[in-house]
């Protein structure tokens, strides 16, 4: 059980912060509360599950702010939403019955592409492009193929949203991070939903993390929208290339 230690509690909310402003721009806010909670004491499955319920309330505020934004209409997107939340929990079962090593080792060889990916490919804006798969073919195979990783393993599951969304259905920078954090909210539910009865949420620190996940979430949306690319992609680099290095560290450690 978890001893409340005021100190060790700040922290948490601190890297939920961090992490909420990270997340709602570029994706990557579970490189900073995950191990942040594993420090503070958590067992890998508590950690993972008091991540998503204080990630859910981010996700949520992200969505809102890019909708309330014009950026996105989340009633448009409500079959790829159930499909999101549907994989997100068969994803977050599967976290209880399979190892996550090969997908460590995997992992930062994926993400060091994204990263190169953004960093080098030419013209990415907030202009559309050309759509290279049609809404409903990307939807049963992209959508619970990145929403069941978020519920097994999570880190780097906005940073692939948004390269499917730029490389194949066409969006622009922005519109591509607003129709992410919906994706991503959804698949938080449905892990959300699995991980409730394990029993294995820290509640109290939970709701503290989500508050501060709120605050960052909202900063981070409003920036994005203001600047656009030219903020969205340095941090989608920067993040994919700091989670690429973090697990590869793991994975040689």
């Amino acid at each position: 059980m978890f001893e409340v230690v005021p100190h060790l509690v700040l922290l948490l909310v601190l890297a939920a912060f961090c992490a909420g402003f990270i997340d709602s721009i570029a994706g990557g806010g579970g490189l900073i509360s995950v191990p942040a909670l594993l420090l503070a004491g958590a067992s890998p499955v508590e950690a993972l599950a008091t991540n998503k319920l204080q990630g859910t309330f981010g996700a949520a505020t992200a969505t809102l702010a890019y909708a309330r934004a014009g950026q996105v209409r989340p009633q448009d997107q409500l079959g790829m939403a159930a499909i999101s939340a549907a994989a997100g929990a068969v994803g977050a079962t599967m976290a209880h019955l399979m190892p996550a090593e090969v997908l460590r080792v995997i992992m930062p060889v994926v993400l060091i592409g994204v990263a190169a990916f953004f960093a080098l490919k030419p013209g990415l804006s907030d202009d559309a492009r050309v759509e290279r798969m049609k809404p409903a073919v990307f939807a049963v195979t992209v959508v619970p193929a990145v929403a069941a990783y978020d519920g097994f393993f999570g880190p780097g599951t906005g940073s692939f949203f948004m390269m499917g969304f730029v490389l194949l259905a066409g969006y622009g920078v922005l519109k591509a991070t607003a129709h992410t954090k919906v994706l991503n909210f959804a698949s938080n539910i449905g892990s959300l939903l699995v991980f409730i009865p394990s029993g294995a949420m820290w509640w109290g620190v939970g709701f503290a993390m989500a508050v501060a996940q709120v605050a960052g979430a909202s900063l981070g949306a409003r920036l994005a929208m203001r600047i656009g690319a030219r903020l969205i992609k340095p941090l989608l680099v920067i993040t994919s290339t700091a989670m690429a290095l973090r697990l590869l560290w793991q994975a040689l450690g």
